[in-house]
Formats: structure tokens, C-alpha cells, sequence
């Protein structure tokens, strides 16, 4: 109402000349007090509000951390935000204290205060989960339900900025309507004086008022989006712990990295362009007017040319919207295979595939590329049609006052030029809005579809009340089906009854269902018919171990309290002590990402460990032996199985027959049918399945001929030292040495540049294309842009007369023809600069997308076991999305801003050069005040950057462990967790925007009191002595006068810029040594003898931490069978990782039929050499493409290598045959058969130097025995060498090699 009332009286001043002083002053003193009331009301009752009706918060630990201990999150420090008073709000000084230290220091996590209650994620998402289930169909979540809940939780943010953006169009049409009256004013000699100050205090209310506003305006925007972000974080990653297998399956990690990476972040933008729907017409609606005060009739084609403009962004908005579509769909793509090839780094460069794949993912780049070339021209024409849309609809409205003779003067003109100028944000947002609209409908549909997905049934399992009945486990005429919609049920008619404190074996071949069966258990396959029927906990041991990044000790608490007694139990129980002992940290040690820096059985026994400390009820392991060693198995099963577990309920697959005999009950599994149920000497006698399995283990036991071999066996099966053992009490003393060396784990704290963004940043990026030979030549299109516009506002005002009274001096066509030239000159100009920023930004984009691409493929596995993907997966997605698409529109902003002001300074000083006096020390404070600011909002910004790659890899993980997290009842901890990251994120994003807006006031401030004094100094010259109609377009020029533009965009660019900054660390990665080495390139038939030499070999997994094998020497006879057993930790794994070059030794050397194996290329090497890994691993895509990824072999061959490993006649009954479908991680296939497609793969290849990585693991004995007879067939003169856990696995070696400890 007050801004209302200032209109109106402006409106009655130039009407009437006797409005008293009082009233102009009560207008200024109720528009301030108004606003504060709006402030007070909307916000400082709204967080009153928000403490009292939320008391009650989602989660009631919120503040614990994950061992139970209260921490003082969100007590510590409260934000300075959250105390601040009405005057310190008004002004951001409350910003103030962190600003001066990010000034003094480098700032750390630590030094940000924490967000008010309000604004935390926990109560954020209490409130959106009830405004999204407020309709009580929480599961069908639609793009429309969503956006209700969104505008819903941030309703008063967008009451607030709404009454902003008024107040701030209102101010910014008082100057546009005022100049005609300021020209006459300047023009007429006999004006009172004392009316041009009351004009010039108008002149600088407004612009302080609309100065004030934005300032709040933006302030509360960024707030909102945060909000908004915050939001669906949680959402998202709280559904990812709910979902089905199916949902999991049809979305991919890929599309949900890009989900939480991508689309949360773009649509927190949506507030920005929540208010352009009515702010366009209101902006369009008080354009016109004034134009109809100055033009009369001309206005309303002003209208038409605005509307002609307008309505041309339809096609251009649908185009943009396909092919934004198409973009983030190849962006998808992309990222599940990148995501996919760097879980699997290890087998790939095992392999030697790595640039294969790297090759397949600058393909689907190339392919991304197409449609971002496409995105970036349509985004050219959009906003060389709005650029140029002031210039347009000038042309046309004065062309038309000629053609129409409507006279033309100064002031009029001038009015108009103004108004046009103002004109340009409506018209030159609507594309923006219409494109980023767009792209967030695209974004919000793919987060409802998300939403929307089915979850986890849990009625599936039926609870029943504790100590009610003695059956721990029921299931009766069980079928059940991964897919229900498929007629093929993964398990059939399933019966079996289990009671409490029974030992239950799971066995049968490949393929059977005996992991399905535990997964049916858990609840997670879905049931076709039947009932399941449970009593009790659970705690379950998957196949494939699920271990957290994180402390050992935490993976082992996992969310429970610390019990000394119990934990040391169960340590000495999983055989964990001495593993631990050796570890330079103990269980304080980091693990990697994915257990990376763990042997296979180390996260076999913490898994194991994990399940134990639980103390369940009923306990599911999933082939827990198959990754330790014999002693190690047979010590956990004592210990474990018969020991701590012996009073409960336990269900174990195996496939080791020696735990058989020890079970209450054997489950015989074949076809997904329980073909038998019994004990063991009941199943031995019924001639079946069972025998066979049994029968293959005997079979395998019989081949120990001699005595020797007994007692080596019987050595080896007790853990007897003998004088043989490797650990002697020189290695011992050596431990002791290494363990003095300074400590540090193997994943550091993600780098993090201090100080300024360097110039040599900047440099790279400008010249990376083309040698940087177009920067010349932008700078050029735009400052001729600017010097063509002012120059064709100089010729209007100057060829025009200025007022009725003069006859115009030249005629109207040559009036208009001038004006018309110089204006297409300009438009031209616009053209020019924007298609080359936009070439440049492209072709920059693709070479630092494969410079970087390339070095991490290149790099040494080390950098993978370090980094955490989601370190590398950031700089793949958001990264490269800013250097794609931000950057060059950034640099394209900052250009404009940057030659406006200067050619805005210039026209002010050309009418009165006194005002450089004033324009330099303003200029000086500015930069002063941005040099203070910059430190701070350049530490905020990277520790955005630092803190948004946790968020994403603890939802892959998390989704990767879902079984798990809910098997032991963990989600509400990992949402905590989840929770508690989120605010991370948005700490150091609240305090830079509201360190942003600290610095805009300060220099709007500045500026405002600036053009202030140059209105006062224009109205104290004498009149006559400078021409009204350019004083005029000074002052035109001066509505327009701040430096915040530059500011924004430079801090803008800078922010933006921290992405190169980030790629082209990853650019400079140290390499692995050379692929191929030219003059050392081994013969076509190296190795022909496969003689292994290894000499004093020493390896260590990073400079510095401890070696793992100390001074090894031995040799391996060419085309023989050679066995590594020893411990798990012993060493086993490295001496294959130092065989194929994936660890460089720290000394010694390895030699392969004379060829000193670290002289010659690592592809000469790998491709030379068979492996088939600990982890059997398939890739998306088909069965050939995982036998056969070079493509080398024929379909024959393929067919005959899927026959030896006995694979074929699961292949044929796929409908594809060998182009059937494998999905992410090769789920669809169990653990067994994914083995057995590792040894097709070793089989197609023949080497004459082969390495078994414990091969057989995860299969049963009967296939063992088979996968042994093959390579016996196959690989007769060929050097294999096994890593065994079982006996039978190396029983007919010619050596063995007994390691421990290094």
C-alpha cells in the first residue's frame, strides 16, 4: 500500500505542484516500516512457529553419532543468521565475523556456523514428507504432487519474495518515468532549485529501494532453493533404501547419480523462475504505460513487436526442451558405464581392457556431444533474438512515430530508451525461464518417476511374536519370482520348517536358488504364493561382500554400542586379531571405498564379525568360507558356527562338504527346487544330487597319494609352524622398523586448492582451443557492440529537438534509416560474439573431457583404491556439466557487464569529467570490498564442492547395501547419516549466499550515493551551459549504474571456474608406465615356457604405508602347477597384483622366460598373461560382449570355451543366447556362473601363463572338480598358478608356495 501511495503522489506532483513535504516523508517512513513489519511477520514468527508445531523431529537421534555418543552438531555454534536483529538482517552484517576470518584464514568445515533449527534437513524433510503423503498415497508420487509439496514447504519464502520482486519493479520504473521530466526540467530557465533536488532525491530513493530489495530478494531466493535441495536429498536417498529389486534393476547407478548430481541441483533453481510467470506482464504492463505517456499510439506497436517476440519462444522452447531431453538421456548413458568401469578398474586393467572401455565411453561422449552442440546453438539464436529485442522494438516503435509524424523529442526519446532497456530483462528471461523451465520439468519427472518406483514389499514375511513358538522359520508352498511378471519362477514349491537353535546347510550346484532362497528369507524377492513365516532377528552375510567406507571398527558395530568383552570376542572369533595387528591403525584403520584396501577374506571375516556382534535370533550366511583360507574356514566354523552361534538359529550355503556333516538339517537345491531335506547320513544314502557333490570332494581327496603330502596337509590344515614358514624373526623386527615410519591412511581427505583461483587456470582454459586465437576477437564483437549502441542513442538524442517548440533538425526517414543501421550494426555484432564464445566453450568442453577421461584411465591402481569414485564420478557429472553448459554463458555474462559499465562510466563523465573524481575512489572501494569478500566465498565455494561428493557416495553405497541395511534393521542410522550430510552441504551454501549479498549492498550503497552526487552536481550548473537532451542520456545511462553486475559475475565465473580447476586435477594424475614400449616389445610368442623368476621382491601399497611382501624369491618352473596358500592378509593377492604390474615393486624384480617383466609395455604384459580374479565380474551389456569385449573371437569359439566351462546349457535355454542380457554387475547371473564366465574368458585366450585368484570360491565342489579338470585339459603346458582356500583346489599341484606375512 505504501509503495502504492508513493506512485500515486509522484503520479498528482507533476500534476499539481502543492503536495506538502510531510507527506513525502511519511510515504519513505511507511514503506521502511512496512517492510520490516513483512519481515518480522514472515520470518522471525515464522521460526518461533516452525520450534514449537515441530518439536517433535523426524528422527529423535538426530544429534547422536554412529556409536551412540550425543554430538554437539547443531549446539556447538549456532548460526549468527539465527540471533542476528532486524538491523543486522537488513544490512547481512551478520555475515560480517565470517567474512573477516575467511580474510585472516584459509576457511575449514569447522569455521562455518551451523544452519538454524528451521533450515536443517531433518526439519525440512518432516515438513515435505507430510505435505507429499498429506493425500495418503505416498507411493504414487506425480510431477504435479510434487511441485504442490515443494511450493507448500517453501510458501512463505515465496510470499516474501514476491512482495520483494514488486517492490524491486515498482523502484526500477520511477527513473524511466521521471526522465522526461528531469530533460524539461533541466531545459526550462525559470524551474524553482528546489524541485530539482526533490527529483533528484526521487532519482535516488528508487534506485536504493530497488538496490535493497534485490539484495533480500535473492538472499531469500537461494535460501529457498536450499530448502528445496535439502528436500530431496533425503527424499530420494530414504527411497533408495525402500526399493525393489526389480526397481533397482530398471534404474541403473548411473541415472541415480545423475539424479541426486544433476536434477536436485537444477531443480533447486526452480524458485529463481518461480515469480517470472506474473512478473513478465506486470514488467511488460508498466512498460507500456510509460511509453503511452511519452509515445501515445506508438506504445501499443511496441506491444505488438514485445508480444511478436515473446510468442517466438514456443518452437525455440519445445526444441530446447527435446533436446535437452535427449542430452541428459546420452549423459545417462554415460555415466552408468563410466560409474561401471570404475567399480571394476581392477579387472579391467587385470585384463588389459581399459581403454576399450575408455574408447566405448568417448563414444557415448561423442554421441552426448551432438546434442550439447545442438543445446548450445539453440541457446545462441535464443539469446541473440533477446539480446537484440530492446534494439528491435526501438526501431520498429520510432520508425512507426515518423511514419505516423508523432513528433519525436529528447525527453520522450530518451523515456523510451529507458523503459525499452528495462523492457530487455522480461523479454530476455522469458527464453531462460522457458529453457530452465524445462529442464527442471525434466529433472521433476524424472524425480517423481523415481519416487514412484515400487518399493520393497514388506508383507512378504510374516513376523511372528517372539518365544510363541519354537519354529524359527517357516515356509510353506513357497513360489517365488525376482520377476513377477515372468512365467519362470525362481523358486518352486518350497517347504521346509527350521527351529530355533538349528544348523541348516544349503547346497547344490551352480545356479540352483540357494541364494535366492536366503534372499526370499530377507524378504526381498517378491512372492507369487505360499507364506513365509519368521520368529526372531536376523543378521545376514552376503555373498558378495557389502563393506561401508569408514573405520573397521565401525563396519563391525555397525550402529550398536560398544561392548569391550563382546567385540574382543568376536575379533578372536572372525580370526581378526592379527589382521588388525598388522594394520598401522589397528580398527581405527580407513577403508577405501568398497573394502578396497581389504583382501577378500578380511571382508569376508568383517562382514562376518558384523552378523556376530549383532547377536540375532537367526543368522543367513550366503557361502560365507568361500573367500578364506582352509584353516581360517574350518577355525571360523568352529568358532563362529559352533561356538558363538551355537545356541541359534543359523541358515549357511556352502559348498565346502566338510561343514556338511555338522548340520541339523541339509537343503539339497537344484532348478530352484528343494530336491532333498535331511540330515547328512539320511541324504548319503539316497543315490542323488547330493552324491554328487560329496562324491567329487572324495573324488579329489583320493588323488593324495604318499604320506608326505598327508602330512604337509595336516601341517598346513593346523597352522603349524615349521622351519620353512617365511615369518622369521628378521621379518618380524622389520614390521617393528616399518611401523615407525609416519602413519597415514589410504583415503586421504579429498585436496582441496587454497587461495585464489590461479591465473594459469584461467589461461588453460582460454587457450585450450584453437590456441585462445577467438578471445581477441570476442572482446572486439562486444565492445564494438557497445560503442554502435551508445553511439545510436547519442544520434536520437541529438538529431531530435527538445521540446515542441524547436523544428526538428533533419527529417524523420533519415532520422530513422541512421538509426536503423547502427542498430543492426550492433545486433550483428551479438551474433558474432556469441556464436564464437559458445564455439570455444564446446570445443574446450570435449578436450578436457577426454584429457581427463584419459589420465584416470592411465592412472595406477592405487589412485582408485584412494579415491572414492564419487570423487571421480563428480567431476564426470557436475564438473563437466559446468565446463559443458555454465561457463561460457558466464563468460558471456561477465563480458556484457564488464564493457556496460565501462561504456556507462563513459557517457557519465563525457557530460561532466568531474565525476572521475568520484568514480575512482568508488571504483577503489569496490575492488577493496571484493578482495575482502573474495577469500571467503572462494573457501565456501570449494567446500560446497568438497562436501557435495560424500552425499553421493554414501547413497551408491548405501543402495548397494540396501539388503543388508535392512536385513539388521539399520535405515533409520543411514538416514541420520544421510541427514547429517545433507546439512554439511548446505552449510557453506547458505553462508555464501548470504556472503554475496554482504558484499551487493555494500557496493549498491556505494553506487546509489554515486549517481546521487552526479544528479546533484548536473542540477547545480549553470543552465545553458551543457546540453539538456545528453545531460538526459547521462542520466539514462546512470539508472543503470552498478557494480554489482560485474561483481556477480565474476564471483559467478570464479565459482564456476573451481570445475576446470577440479578437472584439471585429475588432468595431471601420475600415469601408469607405458602401455606398449616400442623398442622393448616382447616376440608374438612370448611367454612360450611361462618360467616365473621373482627376486627379492619388496611391494607396498603407498609410499606410506608398510610393505606387504618383504624380499620375496622364488621361481616357478615353466608348465607347471604351482599353489599359493597362506593366511588371509598373508600376501597372496599382491604377489598377482605385482605379477601383472598393477603395484610397481618397491624392489627386486619379476622375470617371465628372461624378460624382466617392468622393461616391456603393460598391455605386452597383461594381454599375455590369464587371470581369472577374486571377484568374478560381469559388465552390462550381453554375454559376448563380457566373454569377448576386444571382439577377437568367433561365435564358434565363444561356444566351444562356454562348453569346457560348462556353461552352455544355461546359455541355450536364454532366450538370446550368447546376446542375452547381463545387467549392472551381472545381477541377473548368480556368483557361480559369473565364475564360470571368467574362466570362458581365460579359455578363449590360452596363455601360456595362467592365475587362478581362489577361481572357484564361489562354485560347488562338483563344478570344482570339473573347472579343475578343464584347465588340467586345457592348460596341460601352461604355468598355472592358484591362490586356494580349499584343499581340493591344489591338490595336484607340482609346488606350493606357503606366504606369511609377506
Amino acid at each position: 500500500m505504501s509503495c502504492s501511495y508513493l506512485v500515486i503522489h509522484l503520479v498528482l506532483y507533476w500534476k499539481h505542484w502543492s503536495l506538502p513535504l510531510m507527506l513525502w516523508i511519511s510515504d519513505v517512513v511507511s514503506i521502511i516500516v512496512g517492510l520490516s513489519f513483512c519481515y518480522a511477520g514472515l520470518f522471525e514468527k515464522g521460526r518461533e512457529d516452525e520450534d514449537s508445531h515441530l518439536s517433535e523431529p523426524l528422527f529423535n537421534n538426530r544429534n547422536t553419532n554412529d556409536n551412540g555418543q550425543r554430538s554437539r552438531i547443531g549446539v556447538e555454534r549456532p548460526t549468527s543468521y539465527e540471533n542476528a536483529n532486524l538491523l543486522s538482517i537488513f544490512t547481512f552484517s551478520w555475515m560480517g565475523p565470517l567474512v573477516s576470518l575467511g580474510y585472516k584464514k584459509t576457511l575449514d568445515l569447522e569455521d562455518v556456523p551451523e544452519l538454524a533449527n528451521c533450515d536443517s534437513a531433518n526439519m525440512i524433510f518432516a515438513h515435505f514428507r507430510n505435505k507429499l503423503e498429506s493425500d495418503g498415497n505416498g507411493c504414487q508420487v506425480s510431477t504435479l504432487k510434487l511441485v504442490k509439496a515443494l511450493i507448500l514447504l517453501t510458501w512463505k519464502e515465496i510470499l516474501w519474495t514476491a512482495l520483494l520482486s514488486i517492490v524491486c519493479i515498482l523502484a526500477s520504473y520511477v527513473g524511466p518515468y521521471l526522465i522526461d521530466a528531469f530533460v524539461q526540467y533541466l531545459n526550462s530557465p525559470h524551474q524553482l532549485q528546489h524541485k530539482g533536488y526533490v527529483l533528484v532525491f526521487i532519482f535516488f530513493l528508487s534506485k536504493l529501494i530497488g538496490c535493497l530489495s534485490k539484495r533480500h530478494l535473492f538472499f531469500q531466493l537461494r535460501k529457498m532453493a536450499n530448502r528445496v535441495r535439502s528436500a530431496l536429498f533425503v527424499i530420494i536417498y530414504k527411497k533408495s533404501l525402500k526399493l525393489s529389486n526389480r526397481s533397482k534393476q530398471g534404474h541403473t547407478s548411473g541415472e541415480n547419480i545423475n539424479l541426486m548430481n544433476v536434477d536436485v541441483e537444477r531443480t533447486g533453481l526452480f524458485s529463481w523462475y518461480l515469480h517470472e510467470i506474473w512478473r513478465v506482464p506486470l514488467q511488460v504492463v508498466l512498460a507500456l504505460l510509460i511509453l503511452y505517456k511519452s509515445l501515445g499510439l506508438a506504445s501499443l506497436v511496441a506491444l505488438v513487436a514485445t508480444m511478436i517476440l515473446m510468442l517466438a519462444n514456443l518452437p525455440l522452447g519445445k526444441l530446447q526442451e527435446k533436446i535437452q531431453g535427449k542430452f541428459m538421456d546420452s549423459k545417462d548413458r554415460r555415466m552408468k558405464l563410466t560409474s561401471e568401469a570404475l567399480r571394476n578398474m581392477r579387472i579391467l586393467k587385470l585384463q588389459g581392457w581399459e581403454m576399450k572401455f575408455l574408447a566405448k565411453i568417448i563414444d557415448l561422449r561423442n554421441f552426448e556431444s551432438r546434442w550439447l552442440k545442438k543445446l548450445l546453438y539453440t541457446s545462441v539464436i535464443t539469446g541473440y533474438v533477446y539480446l537484440s529485442a530492446p534494439l528491435f522494438v526501438s526501431m520498429i516503435t520510432f520508425g512507426f512515430c515518423v511514419l505516423m509524424r508523432i513528433p519525436l523529442e529528447s525527453g520522450q526519446i530518451l523515456s523510451a530508451l529507458a523503459t525499452f532497456e528495462i523492457l530487455q530483462e522480461p523479454i530476455y528471461n522469458v527464453p531462460g525461464t522457458i529453457s530452465m523451465v524445462v529442464q527442471i520439468k525434466v529433472s521433476l519427472d524424472r524425480i517423481a518417476s523415481f519416487l514412484s518406483l515400487d518399493d520393497l514389499n514388506t508383507d512378504i514375511v510374516q513376523k511372528l511374536l517372539r518365544d510363541t513358538t519354537e519354529v524359527a522359520i517357516e515356509i510353506v508352498k513357497g513360489n517365488f519370482s525376482w520377476d513377477i511378471h515372468s512365467p519362470n519362477l525362481t523358486l518352486k514349491d518350497i517347504n521346509f520348517r527350521v527351529y530355533h537353535g538349528m544348523r541348516v546347510a544349503v547346497c547344490g550346484s551352480v545356479g540352483s536358488g540357494k541364494s535366492s532362497l536366503l534372499s526370499c528369507i530377507l524378504g526381498e524377492v517378491p512372492k507369487v504364493s505360499g507364506a513365509i513365516k519368521l520368529n526372531g532377528t536376523m543378521a545376514y552375510v552376503a555373498q558378495s561382500p557389502w563393506i561401508q567406507s569408514g573405520k573397521i571398527v565401525d563396519n563391525i558395530l555397525f550402529g550398536k554400542e560398544m561392548d569391550t568383552e563382546r567385540y574382543e570376542m568376536v575379533i578372536e572369533a572372525c580370526s581378526l586379531k592379527k589382521d588388525l595387528e598388522l594394520f598401522a591403525f589397528g580398527d581405527q584403520t580407513v577403508i577405501g571405498e568398497r573394502g578396497i584396501n581389504l583382501s577378500g577374506g578380511q571382508k569376508q571375516r568383517i562382514q562376518i564379525a558384523r552378523a556376530l556382534y549383532h547377536d540375532a535370533d537367526i543368522y543367513l550366511l550366503d557361502d560365507p568360507f568361500s573367500a578364506v583360507d582352509a584353516y581360517t574356514g574350518t577355525h571360523l566354523f568352529k568358532e563362529c558356527l559352533m561356538g558363538i552361534l551355537s545356541s541359534k538359529t543359523v541358515i549357511y550355503v556352502t559348498h565346502q562338504v566338510e561343514f556338511f556333516p555338522s548340520a541339523d538339517l541339509i537343503l539339497v537345491m537344484r532348478d530352484g527346487r528343494i530336491t532333498q531335506a535331511g540330515k547328512y547320513k539320511e541324504i548319503l544314502c539316497s543315490e542323488t544330487d547330493f552324491i554328487e557333490l560329496v562324491g567329487a570332494h572324495k573324488k579329489a581327496l583320493e588323488e593324495i597319494h604318499s604320506i608326505e603330502h598327508g602330512t604337509a596337509l595336516d601341517n598346513l590344515i593346523n597352522g603349524e609352524k615349521n622351519d620353512n614358514m617365511l615369518c622369521s624373526e628378521k621379518s618380524i623386527q622389520d614390521e617393528e622398523r616399518e611401523y615407525k615410519e609416519p602413519k597415514k591412511q589410504l583415503v586421504q581427505e579429498e585436496k582441496r586448492e587454497k587461495g585464489g583461483v590461479s591465473l594459469s587456470v584461467y589461461w588453460k582454459y582460454f587457450t585450450a582451443a584453437y590456441k585462445g586465437v577467438f578471445v581477441p576477437l570476442i572482446l572486439m564483437a562486444q565492445i564494438l557492440f557497445q560503442f554502435l549502441l551508445i553511439l545510436s542513442s547519442y544520434w536520437m538524442v541529438l538529431a531530435t529537438p527538445i521540446s515542441k517548440d524547436i523544428k526538428p533538425y533533419i527529417r524523420g526517414s533519415t532520422l530513422i534509416i541512421v538509426y536503423v543501421a547502427l542498430t543492426l550494426g550492433s545486433s550483428l555484432c551479438v551474433l558474432i560474439r556469441s556464436i564464437f564464445i559458445v564455439t570455444i566453450g564446446y570445443k574446450t568442453a570435449t578436450l578436457l573431457f577426454v584429457k581427463m577421461h584419459l589420465c584416470i584411465f592411465r592412472a595406477p591402481l592405487s589412485f582408485f583404491d584412494s579415491t572414492p569414485s564419487g570423487r571421480i564420478l563428480n567431476r564426470a557429472s557436475i564438473d563437466q556439466s559446468a565446463v559443458d553448459t555454465s561457463i561460457p554463458h558466464n563468460i558471456e555474462e561477465l563480458l556484457i557487464s564488464v564493457i556496460g559499465l565501462l561504456g556507462t562510466i563513459t557517457v557519465m563523465s563525457q557530460v561532466a569529467w568531474q565525476m572521475l573524481i568520484v568514480f575512482i575512489p568508488t571504483t577503489i572501494a569496490c575492488i577493496w570490498y571484493q578482495q575482502y569478500y573474495i577469500t571467503t566465498a572462494r573457501e565456501l565455494t570449494r567446500l560446497t564442492g568438497v562436501c557435495q561428493a560424500p552425499i553421493i557416495q554414501h547413497f551408491v553405497e548405501s543402495s548397494l547395501g540396501s539388503t543388508t541395511i535392512r536385513c539388521f534393521d539399520q535405515e533409520e542410522r543411514f538416514m541420520n547419516t544421510n541427514i547429517k550430510l545433507v546439512d554439511r552441504y548446505i552449510r557453506p551454501k547458505f553462508h555464501f549466499s548470504g556472503a554475496l549479498e554482504w558484499l551487493c549492498f555494500r557496493m549498491d550503497l556505494l553506487t546509489s550515493i554515486t549517481y546521487a552526487i552526479f544528479l546533484v552536481f548536473l542540477i547545480s550548473v549553470s543552465k545553458g551551459v551543457l546540453s539538456p537532451g545528453v545531460v538526459g542520456l547521462a542520466v539514462t545511462y546512470g539508472l543503470g549504474f552498478s557494480m554489482y553486475g560485474v561483481v556477480w559475475d565474476l564471483c559467478g565465473l570464479e565459482n564456476k571456474i573451481i570445475s576446470v580447476e577440479r578437472i584439471l586435477q585429475y588432468v595431471y594424475i601420475p600415469s601408469e608406465p607405458p602401455l606398449v614400449v616400442e623398442e622393448n616389445r616382447p616376440g608374438y610368442d612370448w611367454p612360450s615356457e611361462g618360467k616365473v623368476d621373482i627376486v627379492d621382491l619388496q611391494v607396498r601399497y603407498a609410499p606410506h604405508l608398510p610393505l606387504v611382501l618383504r624380499g620375496l624369491t622364488c621361481t616357478f618352473p615353466g608348465g607347471i602347477k604351482i599353489g599359493i596358500v597362506g593366511r588371509t592378509g598373508s600376501g597372496k593377492s599382491t604377489l598377482v597384483q605385482a605379477l601383472f604390474r598393477m603395484l610397481e615393486p618397491t624392489a627386486g624384480q619379476i622375470w617371465i622366460d628372461g624378460i624382466n617383466i617392468s622393461k616391456i609395455g603393460l598391455h605386452d604384459l597383461r594381454s599375455r598373461l590369464s587371470i581369472i580374479p577374486q571377484d568374478p565380474t560381469m559388465f552390462e551389456g550381453t554375454l559376448r560382449s563380457n566373454l569377448d569385449p576386444l571382439e577377437e573371437y568367433t561365435d564358434e569359439q565363444i561356444w566351444e570355451a562356454l562348453d569346457r566351462c560348462h556353461l552352455v546349457d544355461e546359455v541355450k535355454r536364454k532366450e538370446g543366447k550368447l546376446d542375452s542380457a547381463v545387467t549392472e554387475n551381472g545381477e541377473n547371473w548368480s556368483m557361480g556362473q559369473r565364475q564360470l564366465v571368467c574362466l570362458g574368458r581365460v579359455l578363449l585366450k590360452g596363455s601360456k601363463v595362467l592365475v587362478l585368484d581362489e577361481a572357484t570360491a564361489s562354485v560347488d565342489t562338483a563344478t570344482d572338480y570339473q573347472i579343475q579338470q578343464t584347465l588340467r585339459q586345457h592348460f596341460s603346458g601352461s604355468t598355472v598358478i592358484t591362490i586356494a582356500h580349499r584343499i581340493t583346489s591344489i591338490l595336484d599341484v607340482d609346488m606350493v608356495l606357503l606366504l606369511d606375512n609377506g
